[in-house]
């Protein structure tokens, strides 16, 4: 149940341009692995790319719930997308939550969609780990020079801007945001990574030699990046929950239509029990992993903590995309392994989402660690 007819009627876009702009154009793009920059700015200029932000700003105004539900339509039909619309969306959050009234300036462009955001946090030997970060922000003047890595950043090589985390001084209280260019001198990219899949979705290392950043681009105070950095990633799980439901919606519908036209000894695959009970299965799964993702974006909505709810969203989520879109495979049987189906494509990109924004051995962690708490234990 959506929040308002205003919000009924953004899905309602968002599915229609989905269905009618996205789709014909995905299984090209995926296997030429060619950026679908134009598609930013189709969205952007929908209306479809601010959502969570306030309009004067340039956003939507609406709730985290019809965000990630207009997520869900896109990653539906192309997963690369999507996973591009919840960086971007996570790469805004810094700047409106923290940024002066210079440098939100920037946010107008980024949501309408003519500039592109990027994030830039992991790198090679910390991944999730934001406490352990490496790249170096030193005071030079009236800014900072950054020297360091950063890898598995979507857009990388892409992006206008990115929110870069450096480190200013040791420990997790260490750690600074940056607004940064996309480009500027002292800042090379790495090539496109090799992926077995969201090949349209270009993922790149970032290398900073003595780049020059100016105070004005520092986001907050010195220090004060470990906490925007955490409350941007539990916002950035539930993007990306609300990504996989998509992507298992996506296979579990083709595995029905496919059920339903394909006959065999005299009446429809879809009537064969253990056909039928597989797919009831897989539905059960998609309308859990959504019940869940929605929960604690209404919890967010109304300004209770969601951390360990959007912990379990993303692991239930994501783990279920995993097993409806192999078993979309299944009911599709041979065909199911060629490319003349998508379900092969969807089962290769449901793999990587247990492993981005926090692998799913990680939220486990992180829910063990909430629930410690709760129950009075030191962790």
């Amino acid at each position: 149940m959506l929040p308002s007819p205003e919000a009924a009627d953004v899905v309602a876009l968002a599915r229609d341009i989905a269905r009618r702009e996205l789709a014909p154009r995905a299984a090209p793009a995926e296997e030429a692995g060619a950026f679908p920059r134009e598609i930013f700015r189709m969205l952007g200029r929908a209306g479809l790319l601010g959502l969570p932000y306030p309009p004067d700003l340039g956003g939507g105004g609406q709730p985290y719930e019809v965000y990630l539900q207009v997520l869900e339509e896109i990653a539906a039909v192309w997963a690369s997308v999507a996973v591009g619309v919840s960086v971007h969306t996570l790469s805004c959050f810094p700047l409106f939550a923290c940024g002066t009234d210079v440098q939100r300036k920037q946010l107008p462009e980024l949501l309408e969609g003519d500039l592109l955001g990027g994030y830039a946090l992991a790198e090679e030997f910390t991944g999730p780990d934001a406490a352990g970060l490496s790249t170096l922000a030193v005071p030079d003047g009236d800014g900072y020079r950054i020297t360091g890595t950063k890898t598995w950043i979507t857009h990388g090589g892409e992006a206008d801007f990115y929110v870069l985390f450096a480190r200013t001084s040791g420990g997790p209280g260490g750690l600074t945001c940056f607004l940064v260019e996309g480009r500027m001198d002292g800042l090379a990219f790495g090539p496109p990574e090799r992926k077995m899949a969201l090949t349209a979705s270009t993922t790149a290392r970032l290398h900073f030699e003595d780049a020059w950043v100016p105070d004005d681009w520092r986001i907050a105070d010195e220090g004060c990046g470990f906490p925007i950095a955490a409350a941007a990633l539990d916002a950035g799980r539930l993007g990306i929950a609300a990504c996989a439901v998509g992507l298992a919606q996506g296979a579990l519908d083709h595995a029905v239509r496919y059920a339903a036209g394909r006959g065999q000894f005299g009446r429809p695959v879809i009537a064969n029990q253990g056909i039928a009970f597989l797919l009831a299965d897989m539905a059960a799964a998609v309308e859990t992993a959504r019940a869940g993702y929605l929960e604690a974006a209404r919890r967010k909505d109304r300004g209770l903590p969601f951390a360990r709810q959007a912990s379990i969203a993303k692991l239930a989520a994501t783990d279920a995309a995993m097993k409806v879109t192999a078993d979309a495979v299944q009911v599709l049987g041979g065909d199911g392994y060629t490319r003349d189906h998508p379900v092969e494509r969807y089962m290769r990109e449901a793999k990587v989402m247990q492993i981005f924004e926090g692998a799913n051995q990680i939220q486990r962690m992180v829910i063990g660690r909430h629930l410690a708490r709760d129950a009075g234990y030191a962790c």
